[in-house]
């Protein structure tokens, strides 16, 4: 196929926006504030690897996503989640 033919294909018209809406976890439990002694709440923002969830999976501001992060390293500090080691 010529460089110009590939020019002047017509172009796919764009797909609808099918994403979900965003769900904001720590919202919908109704949780203020994230402390690293919930264990429970925090394994929910981690991998089956150990690794924190970025803020695209987990739909959290990113003042949220901070503090959730923070908790986690003080709850892998006290060894109450796993630490993410070499693979």
């Amino acid at each position: 196929m010529a460089p110009s033919s590939r020019k002047n294909a017509k172009k796919r018209p764009p797909a609808p926006d099918l994403r979900k809406p965003r769900r904001n976890q720590l919202t919908a439990l109704g949780v203020t504030e994230v402390d690293y002694k919930d264990v429970h709440l925090l394994r929910t923002f981690i991998s089956e690897r150990g690794k924190i969830r970025s803020r695209r999976v987990t739909g959290l501001t990113p003042q949220q996503q901070r503090q959730v992060a923070t908790a986690i390293k003080n709850a892998r500090e006290m060894a109450l989640l796993p630490v993410v080691g070499p693979a």
